[in-house]
């Protein structure tokens, strides 16, 4: 076999593999979350979780990791009462969406965040092993849920 083939062959399979591992991450694992699931945030008195008023909600998950959960919403609950009910969540920062799930951005709700202008809140202490499910509110009623590591497993 000549060394042109070889490498054909070679560089087919590479970009057979890339194109596999993008769709893979990208769309394979992903799916809607339902259109009934609860948003909660937690109370600052009882500890207890209290379903959010929403509107409008769009989701993803996946299975094959707790991380994948993302969510936009409205909610007519302003900033100032949910921040006198209910538990304010320190060190939010989203991970990024898949771009195709375009209402989500993690980099504006987290500058928002740092900024003072998007409230994170606690929405369900861990919701899988080491990881919480935290919303963040933006003074318009815009609002966003997503998973991320909590103390057991940062730093």
């Amino acid at each position: 076999m000549s060394g042109k083939i070889i490498g054909i062959i070679i560089v087919a399979v590479s970009l057979v593999a890339g194109v596999a591992i993008y769709y893979l991450q990208l769309y394979a694992f992903y799916e809607a979350a339902p259109a009934e699931t609860e948003i909660t945030v937690v109370n600052l008195v009882t500890e207890q979780r209290e379903p959010m008023l929403m509107e409008g909600f769009q989701g993803i998950d996946a299975d094959s990791s707790p991380l994948r959960f993302r969510s936009c919403f409205t909610t007519s609950m302003s900033q100032p009462m949910l921040t006198e009910t209910f538990i304010t969540y320190d060190g939010a920062a989203p991970l990024t969406a898949p771009g195709w799930f375009d209402c989500f951005n993690a980099v504006e709700i987290g500058e928002a965040l740092e900024t003072g202008e998007a409230i994170a809140f606690l929405s369900q202490k861990n919701i899988h092993d080491g990881v919480d499910r935290v919303v963040a509110v933006f003074p318009d009623g815009r609002a966003f849920a997503w998973h991320q590591l909590n103390e057991k497993y940062s730093e």
